[in-house]
């Protein structure tokens, strides 16, 4: 009897069984060597998501970044102390001495920063004692307003370099109506600050225009109408349009009472009504770009200008109006110069830097309105705690400025932030995404 198959039988193929559906809840089978599988982000807790968002995001990289400019400048501080060095000399012999040294130079130093800048503890009056936070909001006030002009620019894709121009042409304008045009208290700053504005505006949008419509790169042209601005106020420092009369010397009058920031807290201190229009423009800016079709269109012409052309944006008109605002907000800068801190007349170091220090700013506070709102804070706290620093403590004030160009360079180089302190690689993906992709490939 024969085992092969009658010819009127057909050989069994196999059936097509469809792949059985795998719970959202299971983990692939088969891992390499060392890697773990990681949890879906719908089945974490949403608290434990934020926490590890805020762990190993870009706020983390911030803080962590002047972390390590304090401890950089710590370190400086100690090895120029006379003190510092002569124990060093002995160290192996009487360690203790040299470390002494280190803790009571480190420590004098950043508690005088912070008595200089946040709370006089030392101070045997209330008034006197938060007299240096009222200082730091002073000085945070125009490097917030030209901090949010620069990030505003950056959101969009565009780099103004140019805030000091913008600063410098808002205080021109801004001071001509100050101590030129007389009118009643309240009209005359409200007119003072709209021309300041409208100034720093119209110089912002030179470069947007020039932008959209020639393609001229805008940190070429910020940086020569950087030059433009500043010898154009030479020059009419020297002229009765600016010059105060019967005076030989590059400086403008005085601004009148009527155009002046009222003081928050009283002539003892010297916070201004500017401060809060920071606040204003820090919320209206917030909402312009998260909660308006023009911000909108600001963020995805930032991402991808290419791609918002195709979806119908006007790219160049984005530009414009960009740098307009841009601009705007950097006279708001200049203003609060003129109008709230040097109100006795100005000369050609107006500006005082604010307008470079205003792109460190924005970098550390993320390009995010509240995020250099609060870096405008940090910044003002380490330039009115860095005088009192250096006053008692003879702690060389170029430490500081030390301090913050370190602060830029590590929020510039997120990897070494996170080597430092071993904080988690972001992960744009999980595992069970990248293990399905390698399947759909191998088939």
């Amino acid at each position: 009897m024969s085992d092969s198959p009658t010819p009127d039988k057909k050989p069994a193929t196999p059936e097509k069984v469809a792949p059985a559906k795998v719970p959202a809840s299971a983990e692939p089978e088969s891992l390499e060597a060392g890697q773990a599988a990681t949890v879906a982000p719908e089945e974490q807790s949403r608290w434990v998501v934020a926490l590890k968002q805020i762990a190993g995001g870009s706020a983390a990289i911030s803080v962590l970044a002047v972390l390590l400019a304090l401890l950089v400048g710590a370190i400086m501080i100690a090895a120029t102390d006379e003190k510092v060095q002569e124990t060093a000399g002995y160290f192996f012999s009487r360690p203790s001495d040299m470390l002494s040294a280190i803790w009571k130079s480190v420590s004098g130093a950043y508690s005088a920063l912070f008595q200089g800048s946040i709370y006089n503890f030392r101070a045997e009056e209330f008034g006197r004692a938060i007299k240096p936070i009222t200082d730091t909001l002073t000085f945070a006030t125009p490097l917030i307003a030209a901090g949010l002009g620069v990030a505003l620019a950056f959101r969009v894709g565009l780099f103004n370099i140019g805030a000091r121009g913008q600063m410098i042409i808002a205080a021109i304008f801004s001071g001509w109506v100050g101590f030129n045009v007389h009118l009643p208290f309240g009209l005359h700053l409200v007119v003072a600050v709209i021309a300041g504005i409208a100034g720093g505006a119209i110089w912002g949008g030179i470069v947007g225009l020039l932008r959209a419509r020639t393609g001229a790169h805008e940190v070429i042209t910020t940086i020569m109408l950087n030059y433009v601005a500043f010898y154009l106020l030479v020059y009419l420092l020297k002229t009765p349009v600016l010059q105060q009369p019967e005076s030989n010397n590059p400086k403008t009058p005085a601004i009148d009472d009527t155009a002046i920031f009222p003081k928050l807290f009283g002539p003892s201190y010297a916070l201004h009504l500017g401060f809060l229009v920071v606040i204003a423009a820090t919320v209206l800016i917030w909402w312009l770009l998260n909660r308006s079709s023009l911000g909108f269109q600001f963020r995805a012409v930032g991402e991808n200008p290419h791609a918002a052309r195709v979806a119908g944006m006007n790219v160049k008109n984005i530009y414009l109006y960009a740098m307009l605002i841009s601009g705007g907000l950097a006279g708001l800068a200049g203003v609060s110069q003129v109008l709230g801190t040097v109100t006795t007349g100005f000369g050609t170091g107006i500006d005082a830097g604010i307008g470079f220090d205003a792109i460190t700013v924005a970098l550390l506070g993320r390009s995010r309105p509240w995020g250099v709102f609060f870096a405008g804070i940090l910044f003002g706290a380490l330039k009115s705690g860095g005088f009192a620093m250096q006053a008692q403590e003879g702690v060389p004030i170029d430490i500081i400025l030390v301090v913050q160009s370190l602060i830029v360079l590590l929020i510039a180089a997120p990897p070494l932030v996170r080597a430092v302190f071993r904080l988690p690689q972001p992960s744009g993906v999980s595992f069970r995404a990248v293990s399905i992709n390698k399947a759909v490939v191998s088939k």
